[in-house]
C-alpha cells in the first residue's frame, strides 16, 4: 500500500481541516456569551444557566476520552465525517429545544462528538515529516483556537440581530458541509489492529511509560483551567461591571485571534527545539494577564489587554506541549491525544466550575486569585518536566 498523502502540501485539505477544528472547538462556546440570554428565555437562575458552559466542557473531555483513543484503530476518513454529523445532531437539538434540560442534552451531544477535531490533528501528524509535526500542529490549532473565539462574537452577535438560538442552526449546518467536503478528502492512513478494550489497556501503560506525557498533560490542564475561568465569567462581569450587552461581550473575544494566529508561527520555533523557552514565555503572560484582568472590573481596557495575553500565553504553552507529546510514540498519536486532551479539558471543565464558584462566594478578586494559582501549579509541571525529566532521558 502506498504511503499516505503528505498534507503538508495540500494546503486546501490544511484549510478544511483547520476550519473543522475550530466548528467542532466552538460549538462548545456558544453558550459562554449567551447565559443572561438563556437564563432569561427559559426563566431559570444565573447558575442554572451557566452550567450549560460546564456540561459543554464536561462533555467535551468524556468524548476525549472515551472517542478520541478510537482513532488509532478506525478508518479515520469514515470516523471524523460521521463524529461531525452527530456533532450536527446535537447542535440542532440545542437550537430547538423547549427547555433548558432539553438545551442542556443538546450541548452534551455536540460536546461528545465535536471531539472530531482531535482525531483530526493526530491523523494530520502522520502524514507529515517528523520536522513539520510542530508548523501543522500550529495551523490547525490556529484553526481551533480562531474557531473558539470567533464562536462567542459570532453567537452574541447573532442573539442581538436574531435570536440566541440561530448560532447552533447555523454551526449545525456548515458541519454537515464540512463533514461531507472532508470525507472524500481525507487520507487514509494505516490503523493499529486493537479492539477497544486493549486500546484503553495501551493507554494505561503510556501513562505508566511516558512520564514527559503525564506532566505536559497535567501542565495543559492547569493552563486551560486559567483560560476556563474566564469563559465561565467574562459574561457575569461584563455585563454587571461595564453593562455590555451580548454583542460586545461577544466582541471582546476577539482580540485574542491574534494570539490564536500566532500558533502555527510558534509551531515552527517548536519543531527547532525552543519547547522548553516557549512553555516559560506562555507563563511569564499567563502571570501579566492575570494583573490585567485583576484591574479589568475596573477598567475595561485592562480586561481587553488582559485576554489578549491570555490566548497568547496558552498558545505557546499548548503548541510547545502538543509539539513533544507528537514525537514520543509515533504509533500511538490518537492515543497520546486523547491522553493530554482529556487532562486539557478537563481542566477547563474545572476551570469553568471554578470560576463559577469563586465569583459566588468572593466576587471578581477571588476569581482572579483562582486564576492566578492555577497558573502556578502550571509552572509546577512544566518545572519538573523541564529540569528533572528531560535532564535525566538526556544522560540515560
Amino acid at each position: 500500500m502506498s504511503a499516505p498523502e503528505d498534507i503538508s502540501q495540500n494546503k486546501a485539505l490544511l484549510w478544511f481541516m483547520a476550519a473543522a477544528c475550530g466548528l467542532c472547538a466552538g460549538a462548545n462556546y456558544y453558550s459562554q456569551p449567551l447565559i443572561h440570554s438563556i437564563q432569561q428565555y427559559f426563566s431559570v437562575t444565573e447558575g442554572q444557566a451557566a452550567l450549560t458552559v460546564t456540561f459543554a466542557q464536561v462533555s467535551y473531555a468524556l468524548g476525549l476520552l472515551f472517542i478520541v483513543p478510537m482513532g488509532d484503530v478506525v478508518n479515520k476518513t469514515k470516523f471524523i465525517p460521521l463524529l461531525m454529523a452527530l456533532c450536527a445532531v446535537g447542535l440542532f437539538i440545542s437550537a430547538f429545544s423547549v427547555n433548558l434540560p432539553m438545551l442542556w442534552v443538546g450541548t452534551i451531544m455536540a460536546g461528545l462528538f465535536s471531539v472530531a477535531a482531535q482525531v483530526l490533528i493526530p491523523l494530520a501528524t502522520m502524514t507529515v515529516q517528523p520536522e513539520k509535526t510542530g508548523e501543522v500542529v500550529g495551523f490547525l490549532m490556529s484553526g481551533l483556537l480562531v474557531g473558539i473565539l470567533l464562536s462567542t462574537s459570532l453567537a452574541g452577535l447573532f442573539s442581538n440581530l436574531f435570536h440566541w438560538k440561530v448560532i447552533y442552526v447555523v454551526s449545525g449546518i456548515l458541519m454537515l458541509i464540512l463533514a461531507y467536503a472532508l470525507k472524500s478528502r481525507l487520507p487514509y492512513v494505516m490503523r493499529m489492529k486493537l479492539n477497544y478494550g486493549q486500546v484503553f489497556v495501551s493507554m494505561a501503560q503510556l501513562l505508566k511509560q511516558e512520564k514527559r506525557l503525564v506532566l505536559r498533560a497535567l501542565a495543559g490542564g492547569f493552563a486551560f483551567a486559567a483560560v476556563s475561568i474566564l469563559y465561565s465569567t467574562i459574561a457575569l462581569l461584563l455585563s454587571s461591571a461595564h453593562h455590555l450587552p451580548d454583542l460586545l461581550i461577544g466582541m471582546v473575544t476577539l482580540v485574542g485571534i491574534f494570539g490564536a494566529l500566532s500558533t502555527q508561527y510558534i509551531g515552527k520555533y517548536a519543531d527547532q527545539g525552543y519547547t522548553k523557552n516557549l512553555t516559560w514565555i506562555g507563563c511569564a503572560l499567563f502571570i501579566l494577564s492575570w494583573i490585567f484582568f485583576y484591574y479589568g472590573q475596573t477598567f475595561l481596557i485592562s480586561y481587553i489587554l488582559g485576554f489578549a495575553l491570555i490566548q497568547l500565553a496558552l498558545a505557546l504553552v499548548h503548541t510547545s506541549n502538543q509539539s513533544i507529546i507528537f514525537r514520543l510514540r509515533p504509533d500511538a498519536k490518537s492515543r497520546i491525544n486523547a491522553i493530554y486532551m482529556t487532562a486539557y479539558f478537563t481542566g477547563g471543565a474545572c476551570g469553568s466550575a471554578l470560576g463559577i464558584f469563586a465569583w459566588n462566594h468572593g466576587g471578581w478578586s477571588m476569581t482572579c486569585l483562582a486564576g492566578i494559582s492555577l497558573v502556578f501549579a502550571c509552572m509546577l509541571f512544566s518545572f519538573l518536566d523541564s529540569y528533572f525529566i528531560v535532564p535525566k532521558a538526556i544522560t540515560e
